[in-house]
């Protein structure tokens, strides 16, 4: 098929992707003239067993022309990060960053955390490793330099301070305990701080304390004092600092045992903004370049990069890279891998953490592996479970049931299969569990079925645990026979008597119910998948409930909005009551006119 293709293609740039038997995208690869590079894969000899692997089960090959390498590299990347190819390195975390905004919205600047499309008016520093270095970086500012935190809408409706002014952590301005000049100079030093003049800071303040001091005026020396401290306490928890670079990404990878960690350090105006570790999936035997190749193109396919980006190995194609680079950040970016030097120590400190990262990690999937094989040994499977998912339901005597699917395998918790049903089968009574379970396990197996039938693309559980007893057994089972599921797994785990965790009693087809050893570790670890389906059902039963919560009944009504709405609530104090009352009633509240108050009684009575 391959050979067939090539006098068919262009020798030009472009990007081309494998496809197989059912459409799937196995692999995507970027050329800079795409005959030569597409006829590598026809050769007989030379490729990996991964290539030839992949060229094995490619049916079908589509090809996208551009005008330059760089698009085709900025392309290749973001079809990458969307398709996910089995073949390719793939970056699997693609959560976005953090940053501290200052706002410039309001007359009162606000210093908030901020994640997301930066639509809002103001001033963003950043990127943060992760929220908790943005909370705690905010928590220790607001010690240096008291803004308010709150919103807009808390700050409008105060009338006197609140507790972030009591413990000092706020200046009040919502009710006038502080001068606008004075709060904007506030914001002017965070400013500064955030930009990296914190020495110029800590100078200021210093003077300030000094000349407070000499004029005996004790009581503010001692607030300079705390500010000081606090800036002290916010380098000291950044930990490594330097002034080597300025807006840089640190970016170094380690590897061991078939897989990579790539540790990237995020420094703006020389300051430390905190770590982040990635496992990049990928075959054994890619080398570290070709790993951080793939990981900056997708890494940087929806971030703007700095202006430098230090790496601990040789890519290769450095200088397109950096040019590809160049168009997301609209301006210069240099890329190195430095050997000595000042910019080498901060290499040298990302990758010491990105080998003890991999080393946990390596450490807890053994720990994982030796329980899922005692798992298999268990419910008598023939090989570890690569994919367990667990199911549970939570309600409240029937009401805003929710059901939920948890995943976990050899990599832990996968919770980005999590999944969440809202119970919706009209027949059901109230409180019927067993229904429910019904329900959430046929719209699962009939989804997958139809997405995966073969099961060539790794969705299909080996493992199915049930919290519950021999009813919900029984209820799954009847759905796997009317679905036609075979080959999976099926066992429920109820609590044992008086509901003592540790007494469990395991439930499985054709067998009498067992229980385990009170400190066995794989009860333990069945014991933590449960409470993971648990608590993951509470919680969207509760965001059901918390939204339920705050729906009205005037909201339907045709006609009412929120001003309509307010009067009618003023009037009559609750929504039951304006249900209730009379159309001579409605009539008297102010902005209700005749034909108004007939459309909301005959909306609670009836036209009839």
């Amino acid at each position: 098929m391959i050979r067939a293709q090539l006098a068919l293609l262009p020798g030009k740039p472009g990007v081309y992707r494998m496809l197989d038997a059912k459409g799937q995208v196995l692999y995507v690869g970027k050329a800079k003239n795409l005959v030569k590079r597409v006829s590598s894969y026809a050769r007989s000899h030379g490729l990996s067993t991964r290539i030839r692997r992949m060229v094995r089960q490619t049916v079908a090959l589509e090809i996208i022309t551009t005008h330059t390498e760089v698009e085709a590299l900025l392309l290749e990347s973001n079809l990458i990060k969307r398709l996910k190819p089995r073949f390719n390195i793939t970056l699997r975390d693609d959560k976005s960053f953090p940053y501290i905004l200052i706002t410039g919205d309001h007359a009162w600047a606000q210093i908030a955390k901020h994640r997301g499309a930066r639509n809002r008016q103001g001033e963003y520093f950043g990127p943060f490793a992760s929220a908790g270095a943005v909370n705690r970086t905010i928590a220790a500012l607001q010690r240096a330099f008291p803004l308010r935190s709150c919103s807009d809408s808390v700050f409008e409706s105060r009338t006197r301070p609140c507790l972030q002014y009591q413990i000092k952590r706020c200046t009040a301005p919502c009710v006038g305990r502080i001068a606008r000049p004075d709060y904007d100079a506030l914001v002017d030093e965070v400013r500064e701080f955030l930009r990296g003049q914190s020495q110029t800071i800590q100078k200021k303040l210093s003077e300030r304390m000094q000349a407070a001091s000499g004029a005996l005026d004790y009581e503010t020396a001692a607030v300079y004092r705390d500010r000081i401290r606090a800036l002290t306490a916010i380098q000291a928890r950044q930990g490594i600092n330097t002034g080597a670079v300025g807006d840089a990404d640190v970016i170094a990878a380690h590897q061991e045992a078939g897989q990579t960690c790539v540790q990237v350090f995020f420094f703006r105006s020389g300051q430390n903004f905190g770590n982040r570790a990635y496992f990049p999936r990928h075959e054994r035997g890619v080398p570290v370049g070709a790993v951080l190749q793939a990981f900056i193109g997708q890494f940087y396919a929806d971030r703007p990069p700095p202006a430098t980006v230090l790496l601990s190995h040789p890519v290769g194609q450095e200088a397109l890279i950096a040019k590809a680079l160049e168009v997301r950040a609209g301006g210069k970016v240099s890329i190195a891998s430095p050997s000595r030097g000042a910019r080498r120590t901060l290499i040298e400190h990302a990758l010491q953490n990105a080998r003890e990262a991999l080393s946990r990690r390596l450490a807890e999937s053994a720990s994982q592996r030796k329980l899922l094989e005692g798992v298999a040994k268990l419910f008598g499977l023939e090989n570890q479970p690569e994919r367990i998912e667990v199911f549970d339901n939570s309600h409240v005597q029937g009401a805003h049931a929710v059901g939920s699917m948890i995943v976990a395998g050899p990599e832990g918790f996968a919770k980005n299969a999590y999944r969440k049903f809202n119970i919706r089968e009209p027949g059901l009574e109230p409180g019927d569990d067993y229904g429910m379970m019904r329900e959430v396990l046929t719209r699962r197996f009939k989804r997958l079925i139809k997405d995966d039938e073969d099961r060539s693309r790794g969705q299909w559980p080996e493992l199915v645990l049930i919290d519950g007893g021999a009813g919900q057994l029984k209820a799954a089972l009847d759905v796997f026979a009317d679905l036609g599921v075979a080959n999976v797994a099926v066992a429920s785990i109820a609590k044992g008597p008086d509901r003592n965790a540790g007494r469990e009693e395991f439930y499985l087809p054709g067998r009498t119910p067992f229980s385990l050893e009170p400190n066995d570790p794989v009860l333990y670890f069945l014991q933590r998948l449960r409470d993971e389906a648990h608590h993951f059902a509470i919680a969207a039963h509760r965001r059901k409930r918390s939204a339920a919560i705050g729906v009205s009944p005037l909201d339907v009504v045709p006609g009412i909005g929120a001003k309509r709405k307010r009067a009618l609530l003023h009037h009559f104090g609750s929504a039951k009551a304006v249900e209730q009352a009379g159309l001579a009633d409605l009539e008297k509240v102010p902005g209700i006119s005749h034909a108004v108050a007939q459309v909301i009684y005959d909306h609670f009575h009836g036209s009839g």
